[in-house]
This record gives structure tokens, sequence and C-alpha cells, in this order.
């Protein structure tokens, strides 16, 4: 079961929960996916709540791999949701907020403009 005060998430693929985490490492590789060049500018990017599928691949994935799990995108992209793409948003939304609570984000995953 994910720990929050951890950063973790916890999110259902193909039948079974995985963990969640963007760690350091994770968040490098969004930085380097996104051509970031700060951490701020990875928040800002997903302040403008303009996710699109590629995106919940990318942050899915980081966060699968920076939780332990050795997944990558690609199989990623083959694998469900019980909920579908709301649900993966949904565990998406929950991460960031967890990841960025001290970075302008409420309890609710909303970000404030930074």
């Amino acid at each position: 079961m994910a720990n929050r005060h951890r950063g973790e998430v916890d999110i259902e693929l193909d039948g079974r929960r995985w963990s969640m985490a963007l760690t350091l490492g994770a968040l490098a590789e969004l930085e380097d996916a996104y051509a970031a060049e700060s951490l701020e500018a990875l928040v800002i990017r997903f302040a403008e709540h303009k996710l699109g599928t590629q995106d919940l691949t990318r942050i899915i994935g980081a966060g699968l791999r920076g939780g332990g799990n050795e997944v990558s995108n690609a199989q990623l992209q083959a694998m469900t949701c019980p909920e579908g793409v709301v649900g993966m948003a949904r565990a998406v939304k929950a991460l960031l907020a967890v990841t960025f609570k001290d970075q302008g984000t409420t309890s609710e995953g909303s970000q404030s403009p930074p």
C-alpha cells in the first residue's frame, strides 16, 4: 500500500496494484522527456492541466520506475486500468499532488500558479 508521506501513490493496472513515486531519478527522467530546464519548469507545465495520453504514459512510467518497478513505457501502454484513461488521469493527479504538495499544489491536487 502506498505511503503518501513518502510521495507514493497506488495504481491498478492489469489487475495488479502498483506503487508509484516521483523520486529524483523519476523527476530527472521527466525533465529529460520534456526538455525542461528545471524542476520549476515541470511544475509550471503540469500546473497547466493540459495533459495528453503521452503525458500520462511518461508520468505513470516514471512513477512506476520510481516506485521500484521495472516497467517500460511500451509495456505500460499495453496495460489496462479498471477505470480506463480516467483512472490513469486520477492516479497522475494524485501523484503530482503528493510530489509537489509544497510547491503550490492543494490537498485536492489542483495546482495554483507558481
